[in-house]
This record gives structure tokens, sequence and C-alpha cells, in this order.
């Protein structure tokens, strides 16, 4: 080959040879590229179109009473679902499930088709059938109707405790009571399934990618054999009173188990919201709404009283025969006018002119600073959604008569649970006791919060008494118990009417009390809101409640009787129920309320004051000197305690409770001299 032609072949050579080179250089770029640089990008849009995640619900924890029986647990639905892509049509498809299923047609077309359109493979149609359903549509044989195991929240007691327990909605996500607030504890962890489809989106395979983790047990302190007669009682009351509702709180006194909350009006939580239930169903009274409690509110001024002045329970208190003014605003007694009496009596009789004077006593300062060591406008701290603070307003902005109105139970706001606290103190010996609703979560038991005094003993001891002449002599004498020793207050408070701007002739009755006296086993406090006339006083309607709720908690929890079933019928305890509402005059401004401040005051030490227990000794003109107490109708127990209290010797005689004492009641006590007591049946 000649030169000229040889260079041109070499020449076209390279050009092809730098062609094939550069085209696959390219190539090689372009691999790079995708299989190094966008591999990920390109990995996860192939996974969109042929994979889909479908999240798998994990088992909800279930709850548990204190005895381990079961109030909410999940059991196993099938849920369907589709894959709107493999459906021959959609019209007919829709038409199909609506009918099983009783769900709208028009939306269902709307969202499968729009699943379609949007190249979705796998579309929920209903969660947690019924059996019947699921068997009508496993009947039709369609291989594009699918089902997938679940789970649905279950209420086996129906309405009970369904304020504590609360309720789920349709994703079985909580929305009421515990279920809402300790959510995260019960709905455990979600697990996955990954499904793979073709290119049409039709489904090849499937696999569990992580499994479903188990949401926690949870057992509570609610005991279910007192917290049905609980509801079934105030239930009662409601209705008969023709109240708007109610609320009934047990609670051990030492170490703050609530053994029963019941509020009224019911829901049943196997049912949606709305299905002809009260638009107020949901609510928990007893945690959420506070009222003016009243005349229940005359323990703190009075444990007040026996702490921080020289009063003690036969200190005489001048009543006023019944009327009294400040600052142009005029209080009443309901019924009863009163005199001169001791203060013990003035509990009894829930005078609320002398609470007023002993309020006065006490002062301002003082009288807040125990509302607060009380705990009032502070949350307990129960893991209960909504629960209120309660209303208490600051030192600082309590206007002129707000010390009398205090004393009495107006312009603060409580709540029942608060109350059932602030009485366990008093039962317990003077110790605040955190309530506690949560035993355990899993198999973590939960420890009880050391409580912290509040009252001195002693304090706490005379004002057990003084509860008891309540029941004993005073308006509280439908609480009685029969076979225990019974303490408590009566309350009913006028309902201010803001509107009218006055207080109305409805109200807030309330009792707090607890059994046996001496060693109290069991506080119990009822709550009955928008009563009407004096048959709504809660003497009337809220201490026969107690005496119902009471009477099943001590049999339940088998505590020994301290009494015999029947009890002399003394004078005393023949004596007319007597009223302790205050007729309010000359105000037309509403009690101001508000939240309490968010801590609670630096409490200092008390003075310690002692007292003679009830009834009251009368008056001596001899020789000074400790005076015996009356121990006549008391059990051993109660005067053992009592004795004890006041550092007095006793000699006992027999069994059952004191027919008779020597030296008499209100007789002074020489040096050394014992009080013989003698006991029958």
């Amino acid at each position: 080959m000649e030169p000229v032609a040889r260079d041109r072949a070499d020449k076209r050579l390279k050009w092809f040879g730098g062609l094939i080179l550069l085209w696959g250089s390219l190539i090689l770029i372009q691999l790079f590229r995708l299989q190094i640089v966008h591999h990920a990008d390109y990995l996860r849009a192939a996974q969109r179109q042929q994979e889909e995640t479908v999240e798998i619900a994990a088992p909800r924890g279930s709850i548990f009473d204190r005895s381990g029986y079961l109030l909410a647990g999940s059991v196993k639905r099938d849920s369907v679902y589709i894959d709107p892509l493999q459906v021959p049509d959609l019209q007919v498809a829709s038409a199909i499930l609506s009918g099983v299923l009783q769900i709208d047609r028009a939306s269902l077309y709307g969202r499968m088709q729009w699943y379609r359109d949007n190249q979705r493979g796998f579309m929920w149609v209903a969660r947690a059938v019924d059996l019947e359903q699921y068997e009508r549509l496993r009947s039709l044989h369609l291989d594009w109707i699918r089902f997938e195991d679940e789970s649905r929240r279950n209420y086996p007691r129906n309405t009970l405790a369904a304020h504590v327990i609360g309720s789920v909605d349709s994703e079985e996500t909580g929305q009421w009571g515990l279920e809402k607030s300790l959510e995260e504890d019960l709905r455990g962890l979600p697990g996955s399934v990954r499904v793979l489809t073709d290119a049409k989106g039709r489904g090849i395979d499937s696999h569990r990618e992580t499994e479903p983790r188990p949401g926690a047990d949870v057992t509570i302190t609610i005991d279910e054999r007192i917290q049905l007669p609980a509801q079934d009682a105030i239930a009662r009351a409601v209705q008969e009173a023709h109240a708007e509702s109610g609320s009934v709180v047990v609670m051990d006194p030492y170490r703050g188990d609530i053994l029963a909350i019941a509020s009224y009006p019911p829901f049943d939580p196997n049912q949606p919201p709305g299905r002809g239930e009260s638009p107020t169903a949901r609510f928990n009274h007893a945690v959420s709404v506070p009222f003016e409690p009243g005349s229940v509110f005359k323990v703190i001024t009075l444990s007040a009283a026996l702490e921080t002045t020289g009063l003690g329970p036969s200190s005489m208190i001048n009543c006023g025969n019944g009327s009294f003014t400040m600052a142009g605003r005029t209080v009443h007694e309901a019924h009863h006018g009163y005199g001169t009496m001791p203060m013990e009596m003035v509990l009894a009789k829930s005078s609320n002119i002398g609470a007023i004077q002993i309020g006065l006593k006490v002062g301002s300062a003082k009288l807040y600073e125990y509302v607060r060591r009380f705990g009032l406008g502070t949350r307990t701290g129960v893991p209960l959604p909504a629960e209120s603070p309660g209303m208490v307003r600051k030192l600082s902005k309590w206007r002129t008569t707000s010390l009398m109105s205090v004393s009495m139970g107006h312009e603060v706001g409580v709540t029942t649970l608060q109350l059932a606290q602030a009485c366990s103190a008093v039962a317990n010996g003077g110790l605040l006791v955190p309530a506690r609703l949560i035993l355990k979560k899993g198999t973590e038991a939960l420890p009880v919060v050391p409580p912290h005094r509040i009252l001195k003993p002693e304090t706490a001891i005379t004002m057990r008494k003084m509860m008891e002449g309540v029941v004993l002599v005073g308006t509280g004498k439908k609480a009685k118990l029969s076979g225990y020793s019974t303490a408590g207050k009566t309350g009913s408070a006028q309902i201010f009417d803001y509107a009218a701007g006055r207080y109305t002739h409805s109200y807030n009755a309330s009792f707090m009390g607890f059994a046996p006296v001496a060693n109290p086993a069991i506080v119990v406090v009822v709550t009955l809101n928008g009563t009407h006339g004096t048959a709504g006083f809660g003497g009337a309607v809220a201490a026969p409640v107690f005496h119902d709720v009471a009477t099943e908690a001590l049999r339940v929890l088998d505590v020994p009787r301290d009494l015999p079933d029947s009890t002399p019928d003394t004078p005393e305890t023949r004596m007319a129920d007597l009223d302790d509402a205050p007729i309010l005059e000359g105000s037309t401004e509403p009690p101001v309320l508000e939240e309490a401040e968010a801590r609670d005051p630096e409490i200092p030490n008390a003075t310690p004051v002692y007292g003679p227990a009830l009834p009251p000794a009368p008056a001596s003109t001899g020789p000074s000197g400790p005076k015996a107490p009356n121990f006549i109708g008391l059990s051993m127990r109660s005067v053992v305690t009592m004795a004890q209290a006041q550092g007095l010797p006793v000699v006992l005689a027999g069994t059952g409770i004191v027919r008779a004492q020597d030296p008499p009641p209100g007789a002074v006590l020489h040096g050394g001299e014992r009080i013989r007591v003698d006991l029958a049946r």
C-alpha cells in the first residue's frame, strides 16, 4: 500500500478508535452515576414503585383493678383492606363493601378512586369489623377483598369506672381518662409489613419487617367491689334529688389509694360519643369540676383555730342568734339561730355565724395558710386528664368580706377528690397523703409517695371527735353506720347565678367522713351538684350516700366492727336534722375564683392546742383542773384513744359501749384520780 493511502487508513482507524473509547467512557460515566452517585435515589424510587410498607398496630395494654379484674382489654378482630389497582370495577366494589360494612358508598368510592389514581396498592376499608360482617365478606370469595388480624378495645364491665378508665377512638388512640393520660404506656410500638408489587401494582409477596411490641398492662387502685355500689348510690341520689350531677370518692386515708371514683351522669366506653348520652357524660366530675364546698370546709377552719388560737372544743363562741353583718353583707343561718355555744357544737350544728367568728380569730393569713396546707388550690397529681387544681385566690386578692366567706366554704373552689385527700389528713392523724391511682405499670410497682405532716396528731384526734359529734347529734345523723363509729361533716353551698348576679336556692350538697373513728379504714366524700331547696341540703341527700357506700366498703374490706349493730336511742340522737346552708344577702358580686399559686407557701410550725372531747363538759365553779370527758356511748377503742390523747388514766370494766362512768362527765379530776368506765352490750 502506498504511503499516502496507509496514512489515511491509520487516521480513520485512530478516529474510529477514539470514538469507541469516547463512547465507552460515556457509558462508564453513566454507569458510575447510576450505580454509585445516584444509587440510593434510584433504589428509593424503585422501592416506591414496587414496595409498600403497612403499619401493624401493637396490642394495647390492658387495665386491671387492684384485685386483677379486667376493666379494659383488646380483643382480636379482622380488618378489611383492598388493593384498588386490582379491583375490577370500583363502582361495584364500593356497592358491595358499603352494603356489608354499612358505610357511606360515595365516600368509599371516592377514596378508592383516589388510591387508584395515585397508584396506591393498599387501602384500609374498615378496621376491627364485627364477626357477622367478616363472615359475609369472606363468603363472597372475592380475591381483591383481604383481611388482616387486628385488635379492638373492649370494656367488659361497660360503665364500671368508665370516667377513670376513659375510652379510645376508632384508631385505638386514648381520648378520655387513663386511656388518654397513659397513652404512651398502653399503646406499645407498632410493627410493619412490606408488600412487594409488580409493574401493575399487583401484590407479589409480603413479609413482616418488625413485630409489634404490646403495650404495658396497668393495675389501678380502684376496687370494682366498691366502685359498683358507689356508682349505684350516686346515680340513685342524683335522680331522686333531681340534681344535675354528682360524684363519690372512696380513699384509703393511710396510703392514699383511691378505691372508687364514681361520677354521674354515666357513659359506656364501648359506644362512641354522642349516641344519646349527656354532653357532660364523659366529664369526670370528681376531679375536673370544682365547686364551692360550703360547710364541709369548716373542718379546715376549725383545724386552723385549734392550732393557731387559744380556742378548744369547749371554747364558747357567740353565734349572734343567727345573723351577722360585715361591710354591708349579711349572713343568716338557714333556719336556726344560735346564741353562745361550744366550738364543737358550732361544727356539729354547722353554725355559719359561729364559723365566721372562729375564722375572724384565725385571721386571713393563717386561714389561707391552712387552706394551702390541706392541698386545696393544688392538683392532687393523679394521672387523669383535665384535673382541676381547684380555685383559691391569692391572699393579696382577698376582699374585705373574703375571710367571712372562706370561713364557711365560699369564695373557694374544690373538687371531690381534693376533699377526700384533705379529709384523709384528719382521719390518719394529721398527714397529707398524696392520692394514688396507679399500682403497677407492666411488672413495675409504683412507689408510695411519702406524706408530710400538716396537723399535729392531737389536733387530728380532736377533730375526729368533733366530726363524730356531727353524726351523733348534728347535721349528719343520716350518715351514721350500724356497727361502726362514724365521723363526718355536711355541706350545702348556695350556687351563684352569674347571669342574675346573686346566689340562688340551688345547692352543692356534700358530705365527707370516715369510719371507724378511732382507726379509720376509709374516707368517703359525696357531692351532688344542683340540688334544690332545703330537701337538697347535704345532710338530707349526701349523707345517705355516704352511709350506703361506706357500709359496703367496710364489708368488702372486712373491717372489724367497733360498735354493736344498734346503739341506745338518746334524746340527742332523736334530734331533728339541722340545716347548714347560709343565707347570703347584700352581695351582688360573684365569688371571685382563680387558679391557685403554682407552689405551696412555706408552712411554719404550729402551736399545740389541747381540748376536751365531745360533748362539752359543763362549766365548773369549783376547783380548777382537768375535767372528765363524756365517755357515755363510746366504744372501748374510742375511750382508750381519747384518754391517751389527753393523758387521763382510765379503768375499763366490761365490753361493748360505755354505759356509765365515775367521776361523771365534767367533774374536776384531782391529781392522779382515775376514771372508771363501765361497758356493756
